[in-house]
């Protein structure tokens, strides 16, 4: 090709390839624009849908509101119904029997029962029968699985209803339990909580006190004080009982004859126990009347000459044996 002298033999193909680079381009670009298109149309039907669906629950809301409004109300009365017998029937059976916690127990149980009923009415007043048939299919099947999941749980449960229903023991009697001594403060349904005399929580699980051995201080109404003392061998044992049991019937605490039980030979001493009862089993008068026995005991046996001996140990020894230990 000649233009004004000169030759170019290849400018053809280079308008070529930038002829074909250009239709390439541009039919990138329509695809952009059919792909952007198609994103778009469905990005609105998508917000179609959901507006479609936002109007349908709108509208079953308005619908719905005065049964929502009605199971509202059904609830409520209910609950307050609740609260009212519970009341009531704590009331009445605290009359009955002096059991707080079976009291409180069966207190609960109405209670949970009357709100069920109002929430099973609310369900129904809402439409939602078939609902509630599924969900108690659910709770049967995972109250299966949670039963061998909380075994220990539910032994403190059942636990709980019967130390509630007929075991020995009440809110404010003075026990020793599972190597705690203190007062019951409350039998709840999975655990028992106790207050030590130096001013602490106790809480044990109910399965532990229904399967160990407990003692109750309060249950009879009367305690026994046990003092332990010793006399020296060279005492008149006579004059001894005498004595110590005029001491402790003139305290006039006992409510039956005081007792005095000669119990060993001691090493230094012969030792004895002196038993008398309380009327009252708290631990404060318990403890008052232990310290006053010890008091007037002592007294009595000063005024007699009796006497109670230190700890005395007796060394025997051959002569020849002491004549190495003086160094002869």
């Amino acid at each position: 090709m000649y233009y004004r002298g000169h030759t170019y033999p290849r400018s053809v193909p280079i308008i070529n390839h930038l002829l074909d680079f250009h239709h390439v381009l541009l039919s990138l670009a329509q695809r952009k624009i059919r792909i952007s298109s198609g994103i778009m149309d469905s990005i609105q039907e998508i917000s179609n849908e959901i507006i479609t669906k936002l109007e349908g629950w709108w509208e079953a809301a308005i619908l719905m509101l005065p049964n929502f409004l009605m199971a509202v109300i059904v609830v409520v009365c209910f609950v307050l119904l609740a609260k009212l017998i519970r009341k009531g029937t704590r009331k009445l059976l605290r009359k009955v029997s002096d059991n707080i916690a079976i009291s409180n127990l069966l207190g609960t149980i109405i209670y949970v029962s009357i709100i069920s009923v109002g929430t099973f009415f609310a369900l129904g007043i809402l439409d939602l029968d078939k609902t509630v048939t599924s969900l108690l299919a659910g709770v049967g099947v995972i109250g299966l699985a949670l039963g061998f999941a909380f075994q220990n749980t539910a032994a403190n449960f059942i636990s709980g209803v019967m130390m509630a229903s007929e075991f020995p023991l009440n809110v404010g009697d003075l026990v020793e339990s599972n190597g705690h001594f203190g007062k019951v403060q409350k039998i709840g349904l999975r655990y028992t909580t106790m207050r030590s005399f130096q001013g602490q929580l106790i809480v044990i699980p109910n399965k532990d006190i229904l399967e160990n051995a407990l003692t109750n201080y309060t249950v009879t109404g009367e305690r026994r004080v046990d003092l332990e003392c010793g006399v020296s061998y060279g005492d008149d044992l006579e004059l001894v009982q005498k004595t110590a049991v005029k001491a402790i019937e003139e305290m006039k605490v006992s409510t039956q004859p005081v007792e005095l039980v000669f119990k060993e030979f001691g090493d230094s001493s012969i030792n004895f126990q002196l038993r008398f009862w309380l009327a009252d089993a708290e631990h404060a008068d318990y403890l008052k009347a232990l310290s006053d026995s010890i008091k007037v005991l002592k007294k009595a046996f000063d005024k007699e000459g009796i006497n109670i001996p230190f700890p005395i140990r007796t060394l025997d020894f051959k002569p020849s044996q002491l004549d190495k230990l003086v160094g002869k």
